[in-house]
């Protein structure tokens, strides 16, 4: 072959080649969503939805059969469908029972795709905020767990974080994973522990989608649609910003009100710079403690610099002495001033210890003001200290003033640079349009839910945006599916009825939710922290739910439910209390056998706490300086740990109050 011929045929050779590529770029538009993805787990006894992306009007053909079976049309699991002007298509397969593994394959005429060891069995949507993002390795015993943990029919898929303007059609992100030891530390808790009880009673094989964020309110993760149907929040569907611009600009209000009191208000860097005058009054900026990030005191999401300040007390031995001041972590640039005097400014990484030569207090009262600009590292999380607020103090030789609580003042800088972050809860729908409306119609048995701490301070209106969600994502799915939620558990103040509990108001809205049809609810103010809003044992909160289910949908005649309040009658001076689900009686956990977290009020509407004793499933509740009683509420708190009332079955009773008087909560609205 001569020199000529053999260029020829390079040249022909990468003709080919560059056709070939050229090929794949034109054609490889075939594409399945996101969660049909290697192990998926479809849904049993339901049409099953299918969908992907083709060539605008390319016919497409989809087949569902036993893994090296051949596709055929029996069974109505071969589809032929024609992707339409955008080029979106879609199949249903009829309803079929548990099996497997299945391939799923897709093909046009010029290309194909197989999804491979595909289960039918039982999908669950876990969703909510923090406790339902808690991870296996985050949750109680995580050793042993790990043990029992090598089930590979159970499947999770991570929705990543994402919030959008517009409604999303796709997944960015994420893949199935099989549980086992090397794996479950990552899937959702309660999903997990709610997973494996199905599969060991029924060997179904079980699907989570998990598709949470900390910190989230409920009103992210409902639709517009579902927003414009409803009254309460409406207004707010009907002014949704058309992009992230608009969104910020709405936020920027949001924060000068909460900062400056003035959503209008524009300070320039001249006022900014009277902050660090010795006499200047900062207690009128936003009162909160030092610790942790400023988006969760009022200041969601401020990406700039920022000044904190406070008051301080210094005897007069702290004044002829070299002291130490302690400003825990943040690594960014600081400037700190005393009494409006700089005495220092730069960076310090880790634990800061700042060295206040002698004399630069006075005996007396202090000022202390922090110039902070924004965090090097991690980048994300703005401005606040991190670390421990054991680690913010004045120290001199032989003394030491605490300052990591409370009596702190914080101020955004508004004139200087600042942008804001896009996460969960700047805008309402956002999470819903980039991490519900992508999964959606995908089949699934129901919902797992575990939300309501950031809605706490405005309860009363969670009885109608909670229902909402429920009821707009049913909507959404065209199905009315099973939907079971975790009530709030214990955190905080362990007060009074008389003292109210925003918390106790946003139970009392979850438990009302429970007239919707096909729900279930588990009570955990029993097993939880009041000094941590995560609590650890995420293993009952997973039984008490998966009791529900077992019941509702896999034919088990088990107890289900806590007990619920039914009635009360009030009679020679005491309320008698009726329960539903008592089953076979109520019972005290108490080594006396007392029971408590009872309280009991008259006409004047003072609540005293009350002698309680059980009767069946009834329990006598008095006090003999309420002669005249009218109302009785039981676990009225945000940390109930008093309450000890159970069922025979092991139910902790819910929290209830027989009034209803105006709570702390009333006319707090989402904005």
């Amino acid at each position: 072959m001569n020199k000529i011929s053999k260029l020829l045929q390079l040249i022909g050779f990468g003709v080919f080649c560059f056709l070939i590529l050229g090929n794949s770029a034109v054609f490889g538009q075939l594409k399945l969503a996101r969660l049909f993805s290697d192990h998926v787990v479809l849904q049993r006894q339901k049409p099953i939805p299918v969908w992907g992306w083709a060539k605008p009007n390319e016919t497409v053909n989809v087949g569902l059969n036993p893994e090296g079976g051949v596709y055929a049309s029996q069974n109505g699991l071969f589809k032929m469908t024609k992707a339409d002007s955008t080029g979106k298509w879609s199949v249903e397969f009829g309803p079929t029972e548990w099996i497997g593994p299945y391939e799923l394959k897709v093909s046009t005429n010029s290309e194909n795709l197989t999804v491979k060891d595909v289960l039918i069995g039982e999908v669950w949507l876990c969703s909510g905020q923090s406790n339902m993002e808690w991870t296996v390795k985050q949750a109680d015993n995580f050793k042993a767990e790990r043990k029992d943990s090598n089930y590979p029919m159970i499947r999770h898929f991570f929705v990543t974080h994402n919030v959008e303007i517009e409604p999303q059609t796709d997944l960015n992100a994420g893949e199935w994973k099989l549980s086992s030891p090397e794996t479950v530390g990552d899937f959702t808790a309660i999903g997990f522990f709610f997973a494996r009880q199905i599969y060991q009673k029924t060997k179904i094989p079980v699907g989570l989608v998990h598709s949470s964020w900390g910190g989230s309110q409920v009103e992210g993760w409902i639709s517009k649609e579902g927003m414009l149907s409803s009254d309460e929040l409406k207004t707010y569907g009907q002014n949704l910003p058309k992009n992230w611009t608009e969104a910020d600009a709405m936020l920027e209000k949001r924060v000068k009100k909460a900062a400056l009191g003035d959503e209008n208000a524009n300070p320039t860097l001249a006022d900014e710079k009277k902050y660090l005058d010795p006499n200047y009054d900062f207690t009128k900026w936003i009162a909160n403690n030092p610790m942790g990030a400023w988006d969760w005191k009022g200041i969601w999401q401020f990406r700039g610099n920022g000044y904190m300040a406070r008051k301080i007390e210094i005897p007069a031995d702290f004044v002829e002495q070299e002291t130490t001041l302690g400003l825990a972590e943040s690594y960014s640039y600081n400037e700190v001033y005393i009494n409006g005097l700089q005495i220092f400014k730069g960076i310090l990484k880790g634990k800061r210890e700042i060295v206040i030569p002698k004399n630069t207090w006075k005996a007396g009262e202090n000022r202390i003001v922090i110039k902070m600009n924004r965090a090097i590292e991690p980048e994300w999380f703005g401005l606040g200290l991190q670390g421990s607020a054991d680690d913010v103090f004045l120290a001199s030789k032989n003394d030491k003033i605490p300052l990591g609580k409370d009596n702190w003042y914080l101020m955004p800088s508004f004139a200087e640079k600042h942008e804001y972050g896009h996460s969960s809860n700047n805008i309402g729908t956002t999470i819903y349009n980039g991490m519900i409306a992508p999964i959606l119609p995908f089949a699934m048995r129901g919902v797992l839910w575990y939300q309501g701490e950031t809605n706490a301070g405005r309860s009363y209106q969670y009885r109608k945006t909670f229902p909402l969600l429920i009821e707009d994502w049913r909507k959404k799915w065209n199905d009315d599916f099973y939907f079971y939620f975790v009530q709030l558990s214990s955190y905080g103040r362990n007060q009074s009825s008389n003292e109210g509990s925003g918390w106790a108001e946003l139970r009392e809205a979850q438990t009302m939710t429970l007239s919707l049809p096909k729900t279930g609810m588990a009570v955990t103010t029993d097993i939880g922290n009041p000094t941590d809003i995560h609590p650890t044992n995420k293993q009952d909160v997973g039984w008490r739910l998966v009791a529900n289910a077992l019941k509702d949908i896999y034919g088990q005649n088990i107890p289900f439910s806590s007990p619920l309040y039914d009635s009360v009658k009030f009679e020679n001076g005491q309320a008698i209390v009726s329960f539903k689900y008592a089953y076979n009686g109520l019972t005290a956990k108490d080594k006396f056998g007392y029971v408590r977290g009872f309280e009991i009020a008259g006409d004047d509407k003072v609540f005293y706490y009350a002698q309680a004793r059980i009767e069946g499933d009834k329990v006598i509740v008095s006090n003999s300086k309420v002669t005249k009683p009218v109302a009785v509420r039981y676990a009225w708190s945000d940390a109930p740990i008093d309450a000890n009332l159970y069922n025979s079955a092991g139910f902790p009773v819910s929290p209830f109050r027989t009034d209803d008087w105006k709570g702390v909560t009333v006319g707090n609205k989402f904005q």
